[in-house]
């Protein structure tokens, strides 16, 4: 059982780091590299779900973990999910007014916990979470949000996943699920997981002068710094 005391200091700390980002210019959709980022990471979410036997979404319950201002709500959205069947959750209230704003009317959100979610055990059918575990330095609270997904999770309902697997250097705040953490954080799930994102400082170096490049070598393994795929849970 996770230590509450431990777990409220990692989320403090979240909060504090990621209540003051002032970045936001760098994730702009103007920027021809976080088009790149995104758009790949579009792209294998949804090559990811069609692998899974998913061929329609409008029937699918979708949680997204960490929804921040509601990107990927918005993206189920116009995947085809019905916005009744959208929820999301975050540490940060400001986030969540942002979502509230954006998004569509009947979207739910939540401010809530990964590692304490305010729902019934299988409610959902798809759980998304999108660059938050490396957000998270503890190893507790990582097998804590990890243990709710999976329980909120229907009979053989999946788990979407995209995030990095290599450190970055410059940011101690953030640090990498490697395959073998994954698979151990989800026991006894299918993990089917692939290469996905050409290293960023590279995408925005190179896709706002060369894109045909930037996108030719967005298809190289070697040159990619994130994992893209599904976790399902056995029936």
């Amino acid at each position: 059982m996770t230590d509450p005391e431990s777990t409220h200091a990692e989320e403090e700390r979240i909060r504090r780091v990621y209540g003051t980002r002032t970045d936001g210019a760098r994730y702009s959709w103007l920027t021809g590299g976080q088009q790149l980022i995104v758009q790949g990471a579009e792209r294998g979410m949804l090559g990811a779900l069609r692998h899974a036997g998913l061929s329609t979404l409008d029937e699918s319950t979708f949680l997204e973990i960490g929804c921040g201002s509601g990107h990927w709500l918005r993206a189920m959205v116009q995947w085809g999910a019905r916005p009744d069947h959208v929820v999301g959750v975050d540490l940060l209230a400001s986030r969540l007014l942002e979502a509230q704003a954006r998004s569509a009317r009947d979207i739910r959100l939540a401010a809530s916990s990964g590692a304490s979610l305010p729902f019934r055990a299988g409610s959902f059918d798809v759980v998304l979470q999108s660059t938050v575990f490396t957000s998270i330095l503890s190893d507790d609270v990582r097998r804590a949000v990890a243990a709710e997904m999976l329980r909120v999770l229907r009979p053989n309902g999946l788990v979407l996943w995209y995030d990095f697997f290599v450190n970055n250097p410059r940011n101690r705040d953030v640090r990498r699920v490697s395959k073998a953490e994954l698979k151990s954080l989800f026991p006894g799930c299918n993990v089917l997981i692939r290469r996905v994102t050409l290293a960023p400082p590279l995408a925005r170096a190179l896709a706002p002068r060369i894109w045909p490049l930037a996108a030719a070598l967005s298809s190289i393994p070697i040159l990619c710094t994130h994992y893209v795929g599904t976790i399902r849970r056995p029936k």
